[in-house]
């Protein structure tokens, strides 16, 4: 039976950055009930995520910058930014966080699972190496990715977000093993992630952009994965594919302004994971702030890694977004200079 394990711990409940922030422990509650409507119970697995090793997130930020946020968290927390808001705990939820992704490649790698999902918070796409903002601390994409690289493998990442991947984008942005993709809102937060910003150095070509206009349908977003991503995973190659999985691209999400449902990120996760062999595929919790769809989409997403028939929500069609699609096609897969 193909399986998904779901890395998650305590501590991730336990951040909150206040009352009324749209990044909030309930997040974590819809995900459970979207797992549990989709009738998954003998495909999942549920598994504990320890704190990361400090040299792998070391490897993306540096000490001091971990050091500080430590300390404001012994402090009682406080504000890093108008966004970004820590309590006493933050710190070790951060620090799980970065862990999940971590543990869940150990077991892939001991073949204990098709798939896993670091199901989390705070996320970290926005989170630059020398700078938290936009809710996120530690990049926990960016430290799986970095490990992943740093024992030789070539890694994919495709960030599914409606915000732009900002801080894995630069993280990454001059390196030729890891291959960053972004279907995103723009322009909107963080107003970066146009058409042009493709890499620099020895990374030139290895940044995909597909900067999408408010209310982009289903339609459209599936036309940019068959005829843009598809065509630069299968020429970059990778080993291992990473989905920055926000789900923030919904139509009911109360902060952007896209058109999905949960049957489009359905439609979007089985052509990504068609892409590398089951074992070989993580997913990362991210965006996604109207809990009904986060439980929809989660349910739907990890009903596809599992080769499970679970669908709450149709895909939507539509024309929005094409002309934007067939820029970046021309740009990404038509040029090869750029790739």
């Amino acid at each position: 039976m193909v399986s998904l394990l779901l890395a998650t711990n305590d501590l991730c409940w336990l951040h909150d950055a206040g009352p009324h922030h749209p990044e909030r422990p309930a997040r974590l509650d819809a995900f459970r009930r979207g797992i549990d409507r989709s009738g998954l119970d003998e495909a999942v697995t549920w598994i504990e995520a320890p704190p990361a090793d400090r040299k792998a997130v070391e490897r993306i930020h540096p000490g001091h910058l971990l050091d500080r946020l430590k300390m404001l968290c012994m402090q009682g927390g406080g504000a890093i930014d108008p966004d970004t808001i820590v309590n006493e705990v933050s710190s070790d939820a951060a620090w799980v966080a970065a862990g999940a992704g971590l543990e869940l490649i150990r077991r892939l790698d001991a073949g204990e699972a098709d798939a896993g999902w670091s199901v989390v918070r705070p996320p970290g796409h926005h989170a630059l190496s020398e700078k938290q903002m936009g809710f996120c601390l530690i990049n926990n994409v960016a430290v799986s990715a970095r490990f992943l690289a740093d024992r030789g493998e070539r890694v994919a990442i495709v960030d599914i977000d409606a915000h732009h991947g900002n801080g894995t984008q630069d993280i990454f942005y001059e390196d030729p093993n890891v291959l960053f993709v972004s279907l995103h809102q723009y322009p909107w937060y963080p107003y970066t992630g146009a058409l042009d910003e493709t890499g620099r150095g020895d990374g030139l070509g290895t940044t995909v952009n597909v900067p999408l206009p408010a209310a982009t349908s289903g339609s459209a977003y599936r036309t940019a994965i068959e005829e843009v991503v598809v065509p630069r995973l299968e020429r970059f190659a990778p080993d291992w594919l990473l989905i920055s999985a926000g789900f923030d691209g919904h139509r009911a999400d109360p902060i952007t302004d896209l058109g999905l449902s949960s049957g489009d990120y359905a439609d979007a996760s089985r052509i990504l994971m068609g892409c590398v062999p089951a074992g070989r595929r993580l997913l990362f919790l991210e965006g996604g702030y109207d809990v009904d769809a986060l439980s929809d989409c989660a349910g739907a997403v990890a009903a596809v890694a599992v080769d499970h028939a679970y669908r709450p929500e149709e895909a939507t069609g539509g024309e929005r977004g094409l002309a934007e699609v067939a820029n970046a096609k021309e740009l990404h897969v038509l040029r090869p200079e750029h790739g």
